[in-house]
């Protein structure tokens, strides 16, 4: 039986332009836990999906990856990764961040000298806030006798993030509001330690997943976040409806615990997944999945509509979708908010069938299959070569 995020009847509307926001919310949906240990990397590295030991590497000098380049501290950016069972099915996943590497400067070429006084080291991880206890359970169960601490530090710190607008295309470089944070002959030191976090080295890095995803970060929960305008913090759910319209899942009430198959999810595309990296639990099934090359189902976003137009929270998580020109289905609703929601299609259908798509038992709700526009090109091009097979 499948888990799906339940939303409350609300009138959200479309987010998707530039002339709404950029918006922030306060991500309650997530808390924030921490590892440290001096087998932090190891014990963390053969569990995830993602490749972990980047944490021990200084960042290229080449290469910004925070929207504050020229603050004095040397970043490594946050990683995106998942824990899966050991058949390859998605249990949770986590958004991994290190604290700037003390008061270590960058040199002339951007780099680092390599240094980090700050003894073992130590990663930071949001995570979803309804799988907390079971998720400390479970990682605490792996541990046997690794050196590693994990400690729930909600109470401490709380998990933020800035979307919408075209706040995407200017985090694809330096953000000009951020940009203005930093060190150099006019620095002003006062915002930089906001933005550094009053000490605790925190600030806003572009979302790992996606670029259309803006940015995120964890702070101390007394403090308000850098950049945060009071007439631009909104509900969670419409960061939730963002995500939706660029068809995104998050976290282990709209990812199925036990169930989820993390490819069908496209965690490949939102960077979650290395296929580079030694061993870790489920990695087997999901190279197999990965080498054989075809993914037949994915999650898409998914918009409902009736005769009248847009339907308003008519369609729950679970509904079946089916084509009615074959009268199968053709796979089901995760999340769903007003008009719009996730689903797990058959890629096949889910474009060929455009306009015969419906829901199981109520025939009146249309549905259509939206691909999100930061699809990797191949992904729209397996499902047209499945259909030229057919």
């Amino acid at each position: 039986m499948h888990l799906f995020k339940t939303i409350f009847p609300k009138n959200y509307h479309t987010l998707n332009n530039t002339s709404t926001g950029p918006l922030v919310s306060l991500l309650k949906s997530r808390s924030v836990i921490r590892f440290s240990g001096a087998d932090t990397i190891k014990f963390l590295q053969g569990l995830l999906t993602n490749d972990v030991k980047k944490f021990s590497e200084l960042p290229s000098g080449t290469t910004s990856y925070v929207p504050t380049p020229n603050l004095p501290s040397v970043y490594v950016p946050p990683m995106y990764a998942a824990f899966l069972t050991p058949q390859g099915r998605f249990l949770y996943d986590l958004f991994l961040y290190r604290k700037p590497l003390g008061e270590e400067k960058l040199d002339g070429s951007g780099s680092g000298s390599g240094s980090d006084s700050g003894g073992d080291l130590e990663l930071f991880a949001d995570v979803d806030s309804s799988v907390l206890d079971e998720l400390l359970l479970t990682f605490k169960r792996y541990r046997l006798r690794s050196k590693v601490e994990i400690d729930n530090v909600a109470e401490d710190f709380s998990c933020w993030q800035r979307f919408g607008g075209n706040l995407a295309e200017k985090s694809k470089g330096e953000e000009p509001e951020a940009a203005s944070v930093g060190s150099g002959p006019g620095v002003d030191h006062s915002a930089m330690s906001s933005s550094h976090g009053n000490g605790v080295g925190w600030q806003w890095f572009k979302d790992p997943r996606v670029d259309c995803l803006g940015l995120r970060g964890v702070f101390p929960s007394k403090d308000t976040p850098p950049l945060v305008e009071s007439d631009k913090e909104t509900n969670e759910l419409n960061y939730l409806l963002w995500r939706i319209e660029n068809g995104i899942a998050e976290g282990s009430t709209e990812i199925p615990i036990g169930e989820a198959i993390p490819l069908e999810y496209n965690l490949e595309g939102l960077n979650a997944i290395s296929f580079d990296k030694g061993c870790y639990v489920g990695q087997e099934f999901i190279a197999r999945t990965h080498h054989r090359g075809v993914i037949r189902k994915r999650l898409l976003s998914l918009a409902f509509l009736d005769d009248s137009g847009k339907v308003e929270q008519k369609v729950g998580p679970g509904s079946e979708v089916i084509n009615t020109a074959s009268g199968k289905k053709i796979g089901y609703v995760t999340t769903a908010l007003g008009c719009r929601g996730l689903g797990v299609l058959r890629l096949k259908e889910a474009f060929k069938g455009s306009g015969s798509l419906t829901i199981q038992g109520q025939e009146d709700i249309k549905v259509e299959a939206i691909r999100p526009k930061w699809w990797p090109a191949e992904w729209f091009s397996e499902h047209q070569q499945q259909s030229a097979v057919a």
